[in-house]
């Protein structure tokens, strides 16, 4: 099972609006980072993660899963640049702020923790779990296996 984050701006790109492309979802496009890109290009159908707004709240505010593999970045001519296509799964009951992030000590290892700026990150599945617990989100989505 595998399980990521992404980062979005919210005054770019809101979770509200991710909920607005419904089922349909929306690529996940504008990534320059091979890092990022990289881990699209690792992401399977059906797999879920946190969608964390960066700058503003700062905080894991709902749950998508991947509903388009790796395609090319419709934003550029580069060949180099791929994304996937997201869609919104549920809310966060309860928004978990990278600042109780980086006060339990079950994720003091957790790529949101380590590597600040990735905008496209793993998550393993007991930080998923941890994080789903710490948003009061009961019975959390799961990747398939």
């Amino acid at each position: 099972m595998a399980y990521w984050l992404f980062k979005s701006e919210p005054f770019k790109w809101s979770w509200e609006m991710q909920k607005a492309k419904g089922d349909v979802g929306e690529q996940w496009d504008g990534i320059r980072n091979y890092q990022a890109r990289n881990n699209m290009r690792a992401m399977k159908l059906g797999d879920k993660a946190f969608f964390y707004h960066s700058n503003e709240g700062l905080e894991v505010v709902g749950i998508v899963e991947v509903c388009n593999l790796i395609h090319p970045d419709t934003t550029t001519d580069d060949p180099r640049w791929e994304c996937v296509d997201i869609r919104a799964v549920c809310d966060m009951p309860k928004p978990v702020t990278l600042k109780d992030v980086k006060a339990n000590p079950k994720l003091a290892e957790m790529s949101l923790v380590t590597s600040m700026r990735l905008s496209v990150q793993p998550v393993t599945e007991a930080e998923y779990l941890e994080v789903c617990r710490m948003g009061n989100l009961d019975n959390p989505p799961r990747s398939p296996e």
